[in-house]
C-alpha cells in the first residue's frame, strides 16, 4: 500500500468520500442520475490514479491523460448538479476546490511524466 501514500491519491480519496457522504443530501430524483454519474466518474478517477501509480514512467502518460479527461467530465456533471439544485452552492464550492486541487496535482504529474519521456 506504499504506492497509495501519494498526495494525489489521498486528495482523490477524500473527494470520493465527500461525494459519497453527500449522497443522502441529494434529492432522490437526482441521486440516481446525475449524482450517481458523479460518484462513478470519481471512482474511475481514483482507479486511474491507482493504476498509473503502478506503471513504469514510460507507461503513465496515457492513463494519466484519461484520468484528466474524466476529471474534466466530472466538473461538468458537478456544475450540472449545482444548476439543477441537487447540491447547494456551498457544497459545490467545497467539492470544486478539491476537484481543482486534484486537477493541479494531476497536471503536475502529467507534466513531470512528459519531461521524462
Amino acid at each position: 500500500m506504499e504506492e497509495l501514500d501519494i498526495p494525489i491519491f489521498k486528495k482523490a480519496y477524500e473527494l470520493t468520500k465527500m461525494l459519497y457522504e453527500l449522497r443522502t443530501t441529494v434529492p432522490k430524483q437526482d441521486r440516481y442520475s446525475v449524482w450517481l454519474r458523479c460518484e462513478n466518474l470519481m471512482l474511475e478517477v481514483l482507479e486511474g490514479i491507482v493504476i498509473a501509480s503502478h506503471l513504469r514512467k514510460a507507461e503513465k502518460l496515457e492513463p494519466l491523460q484519461q484520468v484528466s479527461l474524466k476529471l474534466n467530465v466530472l466538473r461538468v456533471f458537478l456544475r450540472l448538479a449545482k444548476d439543477m439544485k441537487a447540491i447547494d452552492l456551498k457544497k459545490y464550492t467545497r467539492i470544486q476546490e478539491l476537484v481543482d486541487e486534484v486537477g493541479r496535482m494531476l497536471g503536475g504529474w502529467i507534466k513531470s511524466t512528459t519531461k521524462e519521456l
